[in-house]
């Protein structure tokens, strides 16, 4: 089982990220890196030379990645699949979402693909390059790609940082121009008993300046703490998210500020 992620992107994403992209949101898991490590770690056995292959499906109340929802709060569905061998793992994630946000577009995928190094019997890194897609937006494509590294301990702890060199500047609900970004996240989750844990994340997201006024530089921090119960294939998250107001000045979507989620997965 892996730890969640400040972000949320699919469902438990995982002992298997997350997400991406969850925290995607009861995924308390899947950050572009975060996402990676636990995609990577949904794979790896006792040798990572075996090839193996699966996935996850889930509904959650609020899809919620990195302090903002793209659901408007209302449910969402998603769904991974991924594969991997050698320590290389490779996949595709997608969520549906609110159509009336910016770009238009109900739904959305995100391909990805890394490597796993195990550096000894607790620790591991992965580096993982991921391309998210914005399916048949009625605007301008909002599209971007991410390069993420992260180191983990175990199930109970990782730490990512992710770059996005064309991601899209707003203010608000106007979109100004790309400039890159970079995003901090850290996650652990630990395990009281009987399918039980305590799951918690905290994220930075910075976008650096492409002008003066409301294009300078500007950032805020996000995070959650929940609960999470598994039981063989099964896993329920309930999270408790907060989000600075900044948030909601650097995307068109509604900060995740004291805000509870949920989240029910299946992993194949």
């Amino acid at each position: 089982m892996k730890t969640p992620s400040a972000g949320r992107r699919v469902a438990y994403r995982r002992a298997d990220c997350g997400p991406r992209r969850t925290l995607s949101r009861g995924l308390l898991a899947a950050c572009a890196a975060l996402a990676a490590a636990t995609h990577g770690a949904a794979y790896a056995g006792e040798s990572q030379d075996n090839f193996s292959a699966g996935g996850n499906v889930a509904i959650t109340s609020d899809y919620i990645y990195q302090g903002v929802s793209e659901s408007d709060g209302h449910p969402a569905l998603q769904a991974d699949v991924h594969a991997g061998a050698g320590g290389w793992f490779l996949g595709a994630w997608a969520s549906t979402r609110d159509r009336d946000f910016p770009p238009g577009a109900s739904s959305e995928l995100e391909a990805y693909l890394g490597h796993r190094f195990n550096l000894d019997n607790t620790w591991s890194a992965t580096l993982s390059a991921r391309s998210h897609y914005f399916l048949r937006p009625s605007q301008t494509s909002a599209d971007f790609q991410e390069l993420s590294a992260s180191v983990a301990w175990l199930d109970r702890w990782t730490f990512t940082l992710a770059a996005i060199p064309n991601a899209v500047r707003w203010y608000g609900y106007v979109r100004l121009n790309r400039s890159p970004a970079w995003v901090a996240d850290t996650a652990g989750q630990w395990l009281l008993g009987r399918g039980v844990s305590v799951t918690g994340a905290i994220g930075y997201y910075y976008s650096t300046s492409a002008g003066a006024g409301e294009q300078a530089g500007a950032g805020y921090a996000y995070g959650n703490v929940g609960l999470a119960y598994e039981e063989r294939q099964w896993r329920v998250d309930v999270g408790y998210f907060l989000a600075q107001n900044r948030a909601q000045q650097l995307f068109p979507y509604p900060a995740a500020n004291r805000q509870v989620a949920g989240t029910v997965s299946w992993r194949f």
